[in-house]
């Protein structure tokens, strides 16, 4: 399979602080990956490094064999303009911790937004598929309600259609069960188990190992902005062979 997004040396600072430094990774077409790791490790930094929500210092990123945010010259980089990368961001889905729905719009609308304002398509079209998209996540009946009227996991969930609504190479997915009471966690799990059975190439930040250990291909832990440790769940979450992972899983195992 190929390769869909590809982190090479990616460093990224706030002031003094270095958040990431040196990382690399590469996630397979299909391939779901959960990058585990400590509060402040990284992890949600190199989530929006992929969509260029974080602008790299050095390092490059690649999604589908594109470099993000930049274009080559020579051994040059020139950052691009904005709308080519919007263009970009057009093909990778990313689902929030905090939902960020439109209040003002029904569920549909939200769904069909981005089609709509970023490709320009037809309503008819687009609320069609909006419609379809809201019946795979289980929630048809509710195409006409606003997100006040909904429960977390019923938002969390619209938001995960608005972000399949592209069509996305890659979904981001950034802690999405962490804001949710813990009987709506349960939920939202089943509608991205039912996305990686599917074949949906996805890179999850999250704490739920029960959802790594199921689901993941590869598990990445993270800490203080590296990869400590990579590989299939069987070996990072049972037999972990850096000291940092097991201190971290014996606290949330």
């Amino acid at each position: 399979m190929s390769v869909m997004v590809e982190l090479t040396d990616v460093r990224k600072s706030f002031g003094s602080l270095e958040v990431l430094r040196g990382v690399s990774l590469r996630v397979r077409q299909g391939e779901v990956a959960v990058i585990l790791g400590p509060s402040g490790s990284g992890k949600s930094t190199l989530l929006r490094t992929i969509n260029h929500l974080e602008k790299v210092q050095t390092g490059t990123v690649e999604v589908d064999g594109e470099l993000l945010g930049y274009r080559r010259s020579g051994d040059r980089l020139h950052e691009l303009p904005e709308r080519e990368v919007l263009r970009q961001r057009t093909r990778i889905g990313f689902v929030f911790q905090n939902f960020n729905l439109f209040p003002h719009l029904t569920v549909r609308e939200n769904v069909a937004e981005a089609p709509r304002s970023a490709q320009r398509r037809p309503r008819a079209e687009v609320d069609a598929l909006a419609d379809r998209l809201l019946d795979r996540v289980g929630l048809a009946e509710k195409a006409d309600a606003y997100p006040r009227t909904l429960s977390g996991g019923q938002q969390q969930r619209v938001a995960i259609a608005r972000a399949l609504a592209l069509e996305p190479k890659v979904v981001l997915f950034d802690e999405p069960t962490s804001a949710l009471d813990p009987e709506l966690v349960g939920e939202v799990l089943e509608v991205m188990k039912d996305l990686a059975r599917s074949g949906t190439t996805m890179l999850v930040v999250t704490h739920e190992i029960g959802f790594a250990r199921e689901v993941a291909d590869t598990v990445v832990f993270m800490d203080e902005g590296l990869i400590v440790e990579q590989g299939p769940p069987s070996q990072v979450l049972d037999h972990p062979r850096h000291e940092r992972t097991r201190a971290f899983l014996s606290k949330v195992l």
